[in-house]
């Protein structure tokens, strides 16, 4: 007799109840909603970090300008998310709200690291509270913090991973691929714009769009969270289609 699955004896119902083999079902129910969201990435190199997103516009309605994929937490701190970015919107806004925090009570900028642990901290509260259901969403938040540029990963579970590039969303395993292979430390910005316009076209090939991309970047001596121009992306688009 075939065992049946374990959403058929109701071991998805609710977000405590772990299945026989040790598996919360809602938790991975979650993960799966992030790898359907857009593509977003982080890269570090030698003069900062590099966040880019795609907005995934399929309306030709929508103004581009609206969508936001790229979030400013502090001015030396910005963050980036796949999945349900409802979700997201109320991680950043409580990640921005301990920064300023922080900022009066000590007159120092927050370190990553803090905010990374904060905004964990909730997801994995939401793995272990019945009534509520985990964040469909997986958060990168990206900094330059006193000892430089640094780069985590959150997932739905609340675990988090620091990383020197990554990417999560629909394109993930792809892009990770590429970075593997092509990620250097002694980057530039600009090459690392490159490698990040290279890999999202990869990805969504005759779907890439210039007003799909959104990208922000921190250099380690301004400290200052600043929107990549449209026109930088797409002259970096033109000059890759060249070669």
């Amino acid at each position: 007799m075939q065992p049946m699955p374990h959403q058929l004896m109701g071991y998805d119902r609710a977000i405590t109840m772990f299945s026989p083999d040790g598996r919360l079902l809602q938790v991975e129910y979650a993960k799966k909603t992030v790898k359907q969201g857009s593509t977003a990435m982080a890269i570090t190199c030698k003069e900062g970090v590099l966040l880019v997103a795609d907005k995934r516009i399929l309306d030709k309605l929508v103004i581009s300008d609206s969508v936001e994929k790229i979030f400013k937490i502090d001015d030396h701190m910005g963050a980036t998310a796949s999945g349900i970015i409802s979700d997201a919107r109320v991680l950043i806004e409580r990640a921005q709200l301990k920064a300023q925090q922080h900022q009066v009570t000590y007159g120092t900028p927050i370190d990553t690291i803090s905010i990374v642990k904060d905004i964990c901290s909730l997801k994995q509260i939401c793995t272990q509270s019945g009534g509520l259901r985990p964040f469909g969403v997986s958060v990168i938040v990206a900094g330059i913090d006193a000892d430089g540029p640094k780069i985590y990963e959150t997932d739905p579970t609340g675990i988090y991973f620091g990383y020197k590039a990554t990417a999560i969303g629909e394109g993930e395993t792809e892009i990770e691929e590429i970075l593997d292979k092509e990620y250097k430390e002694t980057m530039t910005l600009d090459d690392a714009l490159k490698l990040a316009i290279k890999s999202l076209y990869k990805v969504l090939q005759k779907n890439f769009h210039v007003d799909r991309i959104d990208a922000a970047y921190i250099k380690k001596d301004e400290k200052k969270l600043t929107q990549v121009k449209s026109e930088v992306i797409e002259k970096v688009f033109k000059d890759m289609k060249k070669k």
